[in-house]
């Protein structure tokens, strides 16, 4: 953990401003698939590292971006705690600065919030090579922004994120997980049904037949649900961490092979699709993971996503021609193009990782 590592990328980031080259940032290369083109001379930021304070009394940890997400894990651990988010590792290097600069979040993200929620403050070097720090007791975020969250999703194309606060919390004291047979329709219909309850789930996924439901929280309330939720209990701690990872087999034709995956983002209790996709659904319905042996038509999924309230992304893809996110309405990409020129006005962090404009 050495302020030097972050003088290097304030010095990178101005010579490359200076040769208008753009630059790819990156830690350990997990989340590569992920967006559109990578551009640029290559910007590591694995020397940016290592766990700056943790207090587990006040349940925050800061570190620098570069530090490994299991190191993260490993020191919360320690202590009875977790990262509520449960973010995705996507291989062992991940770091926690890929992790929130992509806004990746787990199994548990609709129970206990996603990773923007838990980012209490994040110091970031700007598309100028400046330093700046947002959030918790350092500056005031302007302009009506919360500028810590808005680094978090933004794939490094508002800055190369340095150090990161977080916000952590105890780890449940019991977890279990039940599964119910049943078909996609019955599983979305169920789903919603215990969401309007007042049940410990902190989990859902449903594939193949098969609803699986992870249960965390006190014992006796645990024990309670499980007597509501049915089916048969298994040990499904493996099970939560492979899809949390994406190291389910049923991500393997996306990940090892040519089908594409789509991640379609809609109201819970939007209707089974008899798109040709093998379907999982997590999130109590609300997010449909899609693995296409051949590819769908984008519009007709995109069309599909916003009918039912919300968007649809390329997550795994050879051809990303038709671009991985969502095309943005008029006003909202106008909004996007000024965040960037304040933060990046040379253009030059992660250039098109997100959208042709930016």
């Amino acid at each position: 953990m050495n302020d030097t590592a972050i003088t290097r990328v304030e010095e990178r980031i101005r010579a490359a401003v200076a040769d208008r080259r753009p630059l790819r940032i990156h830690g350990g290369c997990t989340k590569d698939f992920y967006g559109d083109v990578i551009l640029g001379d290559a910007l590591d930021v694995r020397e940016v590292s290592g766990i700056v304070s943790y207090a587990p009394g006040e349940l925050v940890l800061t570190a620098r971006a570069g530090t490994p997400l299991g190191e993260i894990e490993d020191a919360l651990a320690a202590h009875g705690q977790i990262l509520a988010f449960e973010p995705p590792h996507h291989g062992e290097a991940s770091t926690l600065g890929g992790v929130v600069a992509s806004g990746f979040s787990g199994p548990r993200r609709p129970h206990a919030g996603a990773a923007r929620d838990f980012v209490l403050g994040t110091r970031v070097v700007d598309g100028t090579g400046t330093s700046l720090a947002f959030g918790g007791q350092v500056i005031k975020n302007v302009a009506g922004f919360d500028v810590s969250r808005l680094m978090t999703g933004a794939l490094g194309t508002l800055g190369v994120i340095t150090e990161i606060s977080l916000k952590c919390l105890p780890k449940p004291k019991v977890e279990t997980t039940r599964v119910v047979r049943c078909d996609g329709v019955h599983a979305i219909r169920l789903m919603n049904e215990w969401g309007g309850r007042a049940l410990p789930i902190s989990a859902t996924c449903f594939h193949s037949d098969a609803l699986h439901v992870r249960l965390s929280g006190a014992a006796a309330a645990v024990t309670g649900a499980a007597a509501i939720i049915g089916g048969e209990e298994i040990d499904g701690a493996s099970l939560w961490r492979a899809l949390r990872d994406q190291t389910l087999d049923y991500f393997r034709p996306a990940i090892e092979g040519d089908a594409t995956l789509w991640r379609v983002s809609v109201r819970s209790n939007a209707p089974w699709t008899a798109m040709d996709a093998d379907v999982l659904l997590e999130w109590g319905g609300a997010l449909r993971w899609l693995v296409c042996p051949t590819p769908l038509d984008p519009q007709l999924v995109r069309n599909w996503a916003s009918g039912h309230g919300g968007h649809a992304t390329l997550y795994r893809a050879k051809d990303k021609s038709a671009g991985t996110f969502q095309p943005l309405p008029a006003p909202m990409l106008a909004l996007h193009e000024r965040l960037k020129q304040v933060f990046d006005p040379h253009r030059i962090l992660n250039p098109g990782r997100m959208y042709a404009a930016f």
